[in-house]
């Protein structure tokens, strides 16, 4: 890469893209609260397991354990997927076509682990929503001229 590749102006994005942009920042950030609030809510959710256990082998420490763990790694899952909405929207905003392509899986990803696995709560499913608006917004006619097909050579 050149210096004056450095220099070439980045045409200003279209305002659905910038729209989509804000809108991917308020999805991750809404994405990590749901999760946070599943995490700090985790008692109700193991005091529930234990009434519900019916093997003596499995003890409330277990319990209390396995579902702590299954809770953090959710909320470290939701801060990465948060952390990659907000990368990969800057670089759809920088006209990038990819990016778009890689928000777009990651939507689906989302929308399959939260109805799959029933890993929801009103929040994330708020956070879904943004993230699905912001995503339609890539997608509108008007703004296809910003993110160019890439030619194969």
């Amino acid at each position: 890469m050149s210096e004056s590749d450095d220099l070439v102006e980045r045409p200003e994005p279209p305002r659905p893209v910038q729209v989509s942009f804000w809108l991917w920042v308020a999805s991750a950030v809404v994405l990590v609260i749901a999760y946070l609030v599943v995490f700090l809510a985790r008692q109700q959710v193991i005091d529930t397991l234990v009434k519900a256990n019916t093997n003596t082998q499995i003890t409330p420490d277990k319990i209390a354990s396995g579902t702590t763990v299954l809770f953090a790694m959710l909320l470290v899952g939701s801060v990465s997927f948060a952390a990659f909405f907000v990368l990969f929207a800057w670089k759809a905003r920088q006209g990038t076509r990819s990016a778009r392509t890689v928000l777009t899986v990651m939507v689906a990803i989302t929308l399959v682990f939260q109805f799959v696995m029933q890993a929801y709560t009103g929040i994330s499913l708020v956070a879904t929503l943004l993230g699905l608006v912001a995503l339609a917004l890539m997608y509108i006619p008007s703004v296809q001229p910003f993110f160019p097909k890439v030619s194969r050579r």
